[in-house]
């Protein structure tokens, strides 16, 4: 079964016909490129993703132990995706704080809904991350159904990916940069200097991968539960700042005693998160006897 992307709708022959169409979707194009999607930097995907691994039960974990450094080095870098696969910046992250107020329920949490009620360029400028999920949930029970080792392992990792970039409070907020609060770089800050930085220190010690009864449903929490640590990453940074004249180790030393607790719990989210999701997929197939 093919699918298409999230946010893939119309055709290129309607758009020609179309002068003012056309112009709608360039702009709506821009306004996605314009927008940076740091999320987690490589080593925070590849430490989840291991992870995830081991919150898996036998005889499932047997196979992604198997394949634990292709699925690993894979979820860590889009550049090795295939193009058919090659991540859009509007999958990774979702504006919330752009659909009212918390808990966003004016957001209808079906896509097609969503689509109907803001059209498809507003949905794209503001991101797709958990319908993203959804999809990718379902093609990797598609390829766990046909036993193909190969598409196996690239789903997983995708899927992987995906669940993790949820898991960043700033994918999922107007103020993904901080530039709306004059903490510009917050974002890097948090999600790639901290776990650079205090790796070493970090203890993650996800629970058992379980069942998700709604994919999609369910990625709409992890973004939620994100959101609501925005405010609090934020004011850490604030008070690390205010005590130095630069991003200097003291700073940072500061930002993690009061952010170091979010991330820790961030990071394990997402890794029983990822083990769950691929923990699903393998249910939903029939759990299948896989190939080594």
């Amino acid at each position: 079964m093919k699918h298409a992307d999230i946010g893939d709708s119309g055709s290129w022959q309607e758009l020609a016909r179309n002068p003012a169409a056309a112009v709608l979707v360039m702009v709506a194009v821009l306004l996605v490129l314009v927008q940076p999607s740091v999320g987690w930097e490589p080593t925070g995907v590849r430490l989840v993703t291991n992870k995830g691994i081991d919150a898996l039960p036998y005889p499932l974990r047997s196979f992604f132990e198997a394949h634990r450094y292709e699925i690993a080095t894979l979820a860590s870098d889009p550049s090795r995706w295939e193009e058919a696969h090659r991540k859009q910046p509007y999958h990774g992250y979702i504006r919330l704080d752009a659909y009212g107020e918390f808990p966003f329920a004016e957001l209808p949490r079906r896509y097609e809904g969503a689509q109907r009620k803001y059209g498809h360029q507003r949905l794209t400028q503001r991101g797709t991350l958990p319908w993203q999920i959804g999809l990718y949930s379902l093609r990797l029970q598609e390829a766990l159904q046909a036993g193909d080792t190969e598409r196996i392992v690239q789903q997983a990792a995708l899927l992987a990916h995906y669940v993790a970039e949820a898991h960043d409070p700033f994918n999922t907020t107007k103020n993904f940069d901080g530039s709306r609060t004059g903490q510009v770089g917050v974002d890097a800050r948090y999600a790639r200097s901290l776990v650079e930085r205090y790796q070493m220190f970090f203890i993650i010690r996800p629970g058992g991968a379980f069942k998700i009864a709604d994919p999609t449903e369910y990625a709409f929490g992890m973004v939620l539960e994100a959101y609501s640590w925005v405010d609090n990453i934020l004011l850490a940074d604030s008070r690390a700042r205010a005590e130095q004249p630069d991003y200097n180790d003291a700073y940072y030393d500061t930002f993690y005693d009061q952010a170091g607790a979010i991330l820790i719990h961030q990071l394990t989210s997402a890794s029983q998160n990822i083990g769950s999701y691929w923990y699903t997929a393998w249910v939903n197939a029939g759990s299948p006897t896989l190939p080594r």
